[in-house]
């Protein structure tokens, strides 16, 4: 399979090329560098070194003996190139990961707002009408998010995209449908994605391009097998107060002293998936495509559900470090239920990674092997979701 992974270089992206060149696909990665722009710009780095993109090619084709191609190319702005691109890759899917990832940045200020929805929609759109544009035949795989749904607890399970609803009608007997779940974005990053769930809908069934959304958990983990082939294929590890997922946040914190940072009670319940089976699911994902005039395939990408609190307990327990509770930055409820039904994955074979089997490996493999790299004044959450929490408002005044 001719598949194109756009935003190759990210911490998605960059696994899931090593992951389906290794299954003998050819790879083609888009990216415009900009997630390592946003390291400069926030003066914060990845844990672990990263290497160039010349680098990192290198090294897979030194390991593996495959080769990916890579265009610096930046979807969102450059729609002629990226049209002449899929005409002349003619890609049997796309893999989209290029949009801005994170939720505090996203809320950072009134440029990062702007950048985010700029950036993520625009890019989204551009992809749907190049592929229309090309007349191919191309099954885009897009990396959505749970958060689309929000933080509230919802009375129920969430399915996978789809809701089953009653409508009155006039007559006696009511009226069955089926709609996208509700949505209730959190941020301005998961408001973007809520507008690309849209867009796919409408492109799905107006032009009947084949499209399978997948709503993640948060990702925890670091490396996948190809990526712990050599140093220089190494992936990113986030920590600081933007782009630092929850957990490895913890991990990282508890290897260098310092105590375990939980935003206000610690009772947020989320959704999480490891990293190595992020890229089984992106695998799995396009192996079952939906047929030509099919409805987006909907999908949750997640394997369990814990507190924040719980985790920070749990990483504390494996390494001694302490728990401290900090006011929250994020305009969220304090205590909320997580149900979410995964079953497609699991059916189509997913063996999940569980957290007790792999937190204190990632602890003595990753954060404290690179614990020297740590910069302890990127730990802190400075992005603020409201212009009261900026001023300092109590939530009891506002």
């Amino acid at each position: 399979m001719r598949v194109a992974v756009l935003g190759g270089d990210g911490f998605c992206g960059w696994p899931a090329s090593l992951h389906l060149s290794d299954l003998g696909h050819t790879i083609a990665i888009v990216d415009n560098l900009s997630r390592r722009q946003i390291d400069k710009e926030l003066g914060a780095e990845s844990l672990t070194p990263i290497a160039t993109m010349g680098e990192r090619l290198a090294a897979w084709q030194e390991t593996s003996g495959k080769s990916i191609e890579f265009h610096n190319l930046d979807i969102a702005q450059d729609y002629a190139e990226l049209a002449e691109f899929i005409s002349t890759f003619r890609p049997d899917a796309v893999v989209h990961f290029a949009e801005q990832r994170a939720a505090p940045y996203s809320m950072k200020n009134h440029a990062t707002k702007r950048y985010t929805v700029d950036n993520n929609v625009r890019a989204t759109h551009n992809l749907l009408v190049a592929i229309v544009e090309s007349g191919l035949d191309v099954h885009v795989v897009h990396l959505g998010t749970m958060g689309v749904y929000g933080y509230g607890t919802a009375g129920m399970k969430i399915p996978e995209g789809y809701l089953d609803v009653q409508v009155a009608s006039e007559s006696s007997e009511p009226l069955s449908q089926q709609i996208l779940y509700p949505t209730n974005p959190g941020s301005v990053y998961h408001m973007t994605k809520v507008l690309d769930q849209h867009l796919f809908a409408y492109y799905a069934k107006n032009d009947e391009l084949r499209i399978t959304d997948l709503h993640q958990g948060i990702i925890w983990g670091t490396n996948t097998p190809q990526t712990l082939r050599s140093e220089r294929l190494i992936n990113r590890f986030d920590y600081d107060g933007d782009y630092g997922t929850v957990l490895n946040r913890f991990l990282m914190q508890a290897a260098v002293g310092y105590p375990l940072t939980v935003h206000g009670t610690g009772g947020q319940t989320r959704a999480f998936i490891h990293i190595r089976d992020m890229v089984t699911c992106i695998q799995l994902a396009l192996e079952n495509p939906p047929a030509k005039g099919e409805r987006v395939k909907i999908y949750n990408q997640m394997t369990e559900t814990h507190r924040v609190r719980d985790l920070a307990e749990l990483v504390a327990r494996l390494s001694g470090a302490q728990v401290a509770y900090v006011p929250n930055p994020r305009k969220e409820s304090a205590e909320n239920e997580l149900y979410v039904s995964n079953d497609t994955f699991l059916d189509l074979g997913l063996h999940p990674t569980r957290l007790e089997e792999g937190l204190l490996q990632e602890v003595e493999d990753v954060a404290r092997k690179y614990a020297h790299r740590a910069d302890r004044s990127k730990i802190p959450a400075r992005s603020l979701w409201t212009s009261a929490q900026a001023a300092g408002v109590p939530d009891s005044e506002k």
